[in-house]
């Protein structure tokens, strides 16, 4: 199980080329320039329908043309960095404006070359107008997705994580006080930072120790059945993560590797900076049964 946190700002990405709402802003935004255009050459209305009908007699396959091309294209455009793959998508867009206008002027459609090269242009600089859209869109709406995924991780904590929780406190209230007191203490921290506000990123050292005081209270469940390793000298502590990004997969780790065997299991937790991204590494057994005990239930 491996969990990765970029510590980079986010690269811009080329738009969606094969997502359905990608495609029909393209086609609205071609269509409504193209509108204008006609409008613009043509205003009065007794002309403008036969005028849209010229015009839409070109721009319509060449448009579908390019659509085709870079649909099919997608997947490889996709992994090229954004100014590459900017700039192919405009090379493409030139190369298949100008093979739709050569057969045009084979067919006697058009006007010749002069014609070709100005659909060209037309065709090169909506493009760079459609990708610029596409990039400013991406960057207003990226800080809003982030803040959404933050705010779905949090609401999925479980309310059976309070009660089970308290009932392994209150067994231990006469036989061990001062190791029900700690607990106590770690549930209260944890529930800190549950009931905050947790759109700003915290030190990872920080959900570090969260973590173990998550893993402190399930091992008053599970007790020698639970063993945990640790692995992170080389963890970067200052590095920002999202609060509790790393509890849903322990919760994982021990409701299917722990909790479905009476024998002693091992959580291993290997924490490490690599290129700028923090990778987090959890080996847990597996052991496959039908039921499961309610566990924890924080994620």
């Amino acid at each position: 199980m491996r969990a990765i946190i970029n510590q980079k700002p986010d690269l811009p990405r080329l738009p969606e080329l094969r997502n359905l709402g990608t495609v029909l802003r393209i086609l609205l935004a071609v269509n409504g320039l193209a509108l204008i255009a006609v409008f613009v050459r043509e205003p009065r209305w007794e002309a403008l329908s036969g005028a849209w009908l010229d015009a839409a007699a070109i721009v319509e396959p060449q448009l579908l043309a390019n659509l085709l091309v870079l649909y099919a294209l997608a997947p490889w455009l996709e992994r090229m960095q954004y100014r590459s793959g900017a700039i192919v998508i405009l090379a493409l867009t030139l190369v298949v404006t100008l093979a739709i206008d050569a057969l045009f002027v084979t067919l006697g459609i058009n006007e010749g070359p002069v014609f070709a090269l100005r659909h060209a242009i037309v065709s090169l600089l909506t493009a760079g107008v459609l990708l610029g859209y596409f990039h400013l869109r991406a960057n207003a709406l990226s800080p809003a997705i982030t803040e959404a995924r933050l705010q779905a991780l949090q609401a999925r904590i479980r309310p059976h994580f309070l009660f089970n929780s308290i009932n392994a406190v209150l067994s231990l209230v006469r036989s061990e006080p001062r190791r029900a007191e700690t607990a106590l203490e770690d549930l209260a921290d944890l529930f800190r930072v549950l009931m905050r506000d947790n759109r700003q990123l915290a030190p990872l050292a920080d959900e570090i120790r969260l973590c173990r005081q998550y893993l402190d209270l399930e091992k008053l469940r599970l007790g020698d059945r639970l063993t945990i390793e640790w692995h992170v000298e080389n963890m970067p502590r200052d590095a920002l993560v999202p609060p509790l990004v790393l509890q849903p997969l322990l919760e994982n780790a021990v409701y299917h590797g722990i909790e479905p065997s009476s024998s002693p299991g091992v959580i291993a937790i290997n924490i490490f900076l690599r290129r700028g991204e923090v990778h987090a590494v959890l080996r847990n057994p597996y052991r496959f049964s039908g039921s499961h005990h309610a566990g924890n239930k924080m994620a």
